[in-house]
Formats: C-alpha cells, structure tokens, sequence
C-alpha cells in the first residue's frame, strides 16, 4: 500500500490523502516546488522577487567629481591669477586652458564622469575666449558674475510666483512630480530654501562685480574661489532641510487639506 502511494505521488496522476485526515496531500505536479524530497533532504529555495533595493542615485558632490573635482575646478582660476601676474594675460590665458585640458585628460584616464571634464575645458576656454577678445584680464571673470546675478532674479521671481526654484529642482531630481506646489507647508519650506540661494548668488554677483570694478584680478580670483563651492554648500544644505522640513509630498491627483 505504501508502495502504491508512493507511485501515485511520482506520477502526479492523482491527489494522495494524508495519512492524519488534514485532506489530499499537495500535487507534485501543480506548479510549486516541493520544500523535502523522498528522503527528508531540503528542496530548492522559495523563488523570491527582484531585489528591492534600486541603484543608488549619485549624489551632487559625486557628480561633480568629489572632493577631487571641486578641488580641480579652482586650478584654472589659480592659474590664470597666477599666469596674469607673472607674464601678463597671454600667460594667464595659456595656463589656464592647459591646466583644464590636462586635469580633463586625467579625468577620462581614471574613468571619472565625462561631464565634468569637458565641461570644465568648455567653461575656462570661453572664459579665456573673452578676456583674449577683449584684452582685459578681469573679463575672464564676467561670464560667472553676470550669470550669478540672472540666477539671483530667477530664483527670486520664482519665489514671488509661489513656484519656488529650489522645489522645482529637488521634485524633478527624485521624480515626484509637481504635485508639492499645492502643499503649503512645501511650499514654503522651499520658498525659504531659495531665498537662501537667491541671496548666495546676489552676494557673490555685489562682490565680484565691485572687485571688477575696481580691476582687481587677483581678489576676483580669490573671491571665486571662496564663493564657490562653499556657498553653494549652504545652499544644497538649505534645500536638505526643506525636503526634511516638508511633510509627505501628496501623490498627483491627491487633495489635502493644505492645499491653497
């Protein structure tokens, strides 16, 4: 007899009652894999689903390049300082771009982002394309002042239409949508963050356009420099506390009760 159920259980022909009248036993054959075998081994695994842990977005420090690559976007502007007060603006200009194009050059031999790297020679060749235009040393710097000073108007007229520029970034960044503009509480959280930020940039435009003014290339050099990437620390950490400040962003199409 236990010889015959143990056949029926192999051929899958049919359903075999278990023994303690809890019913028929389950079908080998029914699209799940047995947890024992005939012996009392370990069957395979339960099939589990995909991992769930996505791949991880690279932060704004990793794509600018690190540590590494805020330090290596400052070298031009040294080396033109530099080049200026030794040799004149022939010198400024030669240096810089040939310090950008070889701190690109390592960039791609150590497989670091591209974007960076060609960025940064597309940035301080322009930059240098003016000044040697012009003949002007400190016009090397007009680009960064002047776009300094259209960043602080937008973020701030962005503010006074309630679509605050530091939302807008930090929503289509993750993916979320748009749907925190009708959050009150997102809102201005983000607005305060982008007032942060149009102050940055105003600060840096007054200073360096003063500098210009007054034809210092060396303090415009260093006044770069130091505005720069420290600044815009503050700032990115002012829209890290927005996004923490914010309650839970509805989902498109939901209502809720601080909606405006």
């Amino acid at each position: 007899m236990a010889i015959d159920e143990t056949q029926h259980r192999l051929d899958g022909r049919r359903t075999v009652p278990d023994h303690h009248g809890r019913g028929p036993a389950t079908d080998l054959h029914d699209g799940r894999e047995p947890t024992t075998d005939l012996h009392g081994d370990a069957g395979p695994e339960p099939r589990r689903g995909p991992d769930p842990d996505p791949a991880r977005r690279p932060t704004a420090l990793e794509q600018a390049g690190g540590v590494r690559g805020i330090v290596y976007s400052s070298l031009p502007v040294i080396a033109f300082v530099i080049g200026n007060s030794l040799g004149g603006l022939r010198a400024a200009i030669i240096a810089a771009v040939a310090l950008a194009v070889a701190i690109a050059a390592e960039r791609l031999l150590r497989k670091e982002s591209v974007m960076p790297a060609v960025g940064g020679v597309f940035g301080v060749a322009i930059a240098a394309g003016i000044s040697w235009w012009t003949g002007s040393a400190k016009d090397y710097f007009l680009i960064g002042i002047w776009s300094n000073l259209a960043l602080a108007v937008v973020f701030a007229l962005s503010v006074l239409a309630r679509r605050p520029l530091a939302g807008v970034v930090w929503y289509s960044m993750t993916g979320k949508g748009m749907a925190w503009r009708e959050d009150r509480r997102a809102r201005r959280c983000f607005g305060i963050a982008t007032i942060v930020l149009t102050v940055i940039f105003a600060a840096r435009f007054a200073v360096q356009q003063y500098l210009y003014a007054a034809d210092e290339v060396g303090s415009l050099g260093t006044a770069k420099i130091l505005m720069g990437y420290p600044l815009l620390a503050v700032g990115v950490l002012a829209v890290a506390w927005a996004a923490r400040a914010s309650r839970r962003v509805p989902e498109a199409g939901e209502r809720t009760p601080r909606q405006s």
